[in-house]
């Protein structure tokens, strides 16, 4: 290698030399199930009216009125509590930086149940934080004791709960939520509730911003159905989500996102029938998988089933063999031995994936 190239690299951080990118599955060809992505398309009527729009959109001005319309619609749509605010990011990725950045100072902890969403602990990583994960137990429920203890331990100053969670899908007691979040105030942290897939569940937890000052709900528009779009947003008291709001990049939602977004939830019922489908397979999924021998599927309040096989890795290539992708998650935690996640997809999907999986398991 050239030794000015080496030089180079050499300015790069070791830990992130040492670390690999997300890794992102190629669906080309495959029935694509491994990502949680809402499988269905918009009308055509709809898809020519939403191009209209975006075709008359001002793409060379930065973002602006548009993005504060789309804010306020958001709050709307999620029903934000009185004395709250909102921000957006970049999907909620960028949201999770700057959490992560906002608290990040020497000695700083973030912590979560384990397993749970990857870029909780990737991003307190690359800010240098310290990152705690409590394991769940097996069954993939909150270890409650656990929890209180790492928090009078650790004293994090970030807690992320997804509710839903993500990947094993289950909406842990609301009880057990609220004592974790009374605990992690007690202890001068602030508390995340993550809500990517509030769509698919019966339950959420903005009602506890109006009793906790500390707790924040994040969601996204990606599990809604506009995965493509990206774009986040956060709500919390509106003091603390003004001190968030500063580390937001400038024009950070483009145009074209912006108005995408509006458009969306000027037709929310479209997505909404769209989510009760989901639900509905969702459950027949499940029933399916429960009578299928060799496997054995948890409950799910997401777009998403996590079940457990003998070999996760012989049937994830068995079943991409067949042309259908899943995701195999069996690496993320040990207590995620041999598992598959599999994403509820169109009616027509779910047959087809079946019966990749039937003939996989055998």
């Amino acid at each position: 290698m050239d030794d000015r190239l080496n030089q180079a690299l050499g300015c790069i951080r070791e830990d992130v030399r040492a670390t690999q990118a997300y890794p992102v599955q190629s669906a080309a060809g495959l029935i694509k199930l491994d990502t949680m992505e809402n499988p269905f398309r918009l009308s055509e009527e709809l898809q020519r009216r939403l191009g209209e729009r975006l075709g008359r959109v001002a793409i060379n001005r930065y973002p602006a009125e548009r993005t504060q319309d789309l804010a306020r619609a958001l709050a709307a749509h999620a029903g934000m509590p009185a004395g709250c605010a909102i921000t957006l990011g970049n999907g909620s990725d960028e949201i999770i930086t700057m959490l992560t950045m906002a608290v990040s100072r020497p000695g700083a902890k973030i912590l979560s149940p384990l397993p749970s969403f990857v870029m909780y602990a990737i991003s307190a990583r690359y800010q240098g934080l310290d990152f705690v994960g409590v394991p769940l137990t097996a069954e993939f429920e909150l270890d409650e004791a656990a929890m209180l203890a790492a928090i009078a331990e650790h004293r994090p100053a970030l807690t992320y709960l997804a509710y839903p969670n993500n990947p094993t899908g289950n909406l842990w007691d609301a009880g057990a939520v609220e004592r974790i979040v009374q605990a992690a105030g007690e202890a001068g942290g602030l508390v995340v509730l993550d809500e990517a897939y509030q769509p698919f569940a019966e339950r959420d937890a903005m009602g506890l911003l109006d009793r906790y000052p500390h707790a924040l709900v994040m969601r996204t528009m990606s599990k809604f159905g506009l995965a493509g779009v990206r774009i986040g947003y956060l709500i919390g008291q509106a003091a603390l989500v003004a001190e968030i709001d500063k580390i937001r990049p400038p024009f950070n939602v483009g145009v074209l996102n912006a108005e995408a977004g509006l458009f969306a939830l000027e037709h929310a019922e479209v997505y909404a029938e769209q989510a009760r489908v989901l639900r509905i397979e969702r459950e027949r999924l499940f029933a399916a998988l429960q009578a299928l021998p060799g496997i054995a599927p948890f409950p799910s309040q997401g777009n998403m089933i996590l079940a457990r096989v003998a070999d996760a890795a012989r049937v994830f290539q068995a079943m991409k063999d067949r042309g259908v992708l899943i995701k195999n998650v069996s690496a993320m935690h040990p207590l995620l031995a041999n598992c598959l996640r599999l994403t509820i997809g169109t009616p027509e999907e779910n047959v087809a994936m079946l019966a990749a999986l039937k003939e996989s398991l055998s």
